[in-house]
């Protein structure tokens, strides 16, 4: 797996499909975000650039995401861009085929949705210490969940009456959440700016969602477009393991 690039300066060199996308209310580019999260930034950059089929990028949000699975550190990323017609989702994963790790496979998936099918935007908000709140308190973590297909998520767990000492099978209690994709950010995990980030993406797929103005798009030459087939089998839903 590729290591970590340090954060790139301000104003890079061409580097990339998408270095002149350089969106000033976003901490960094697309492509220094994807430099910086350092998961396979050349190819996914291409991939990208490949499903936008030439659209501007208007606003995007690169999640990288670490989790262990006993002895193996496991790393998948997921990119949305927004255009003014749609939301373009990635989704990258690799596979170790070998115990030597010689052998890597990337697995990919992209979806492209019409903003005009998107039902709802949700930011779900976490502070520390809301007793002490100050308006210039970060946000500790925020959740962001896009749904557009209709399809629900049902939580389910053993319902209880509050008495400890009761063991009688009171059934089972859950919740039903409407959502297609759900990407959980951290302060602590990936830095307040990226934070940040994320809620500047939700209010740009707001405002082009409900048809207000939104930010400005950002012009440059992109690569010719190129025909790609491909949509999740499965929704996603993503976020720091606990």
């Amino acid at each position: 797996m590729s290591s970590k690039s340090p954060t790139p300066p301000s104003s890079p060199a061409n580097t990339g499909h998408h270095a002149a996308h350089d969106h000033s209310s976003q901490g960094q580019s697309l492509d220094q975000a994807l430099q910086r999260a350092g998961f396979y930034p050349v190819l996914v950059a291409d991939v990208v650039a490949d499903a936008l089929d030439g659209r501007d990028c208007l606003a995007h949000l690169v999640h990288l995401e670490t989790h262990f699975d006993r002895a193996e550190v496991r790393r998948h990323i997921t990119v949305l861009v927004l255009t003014e017609d749609m939301l373009v989702i990635t989704h990258v994963d690799d596979q170790q085929l070998d115990e030597a790790g010689e052998q890597i496979v990337a697995q990919i998936s992209t979806e492209s949705v019409p903003v005009a099918q998107i039902r709802s935007v949700v930011l779900s908000y976490m502070y520390a210490q809301p007793q002490n709140y100050a308006p210039s308190d970060p946000v500790r973590e925020l959740t962001l969940s896009i749904a557009w297909s209709g399809g629900q998520r049902l939580d389910v767990g053993p319902a209880s009456c509050g008495d400890p000492q009761c063991e009688a099978d009171h059934g089972y209690t859950g919740t039903i959440s409407q959502e297609d994709i759900v990407l959980r950010i951290s302060a602590e995990a990936d830095g307040p700016r990226a934070v940040q980030d994320a809620k500047i993406f939700a209010r740009a797929l707001r405002a082009v969602n409900t048809g207000v103005p939104g930010p400005s798009v950002h012009t440059g030459s992109l690569p010719a477009p190129r025909l790609r087939s491909g949509v999740f089998g499965n929704r996603l839903s993503r976020g720091h393991q606990r």
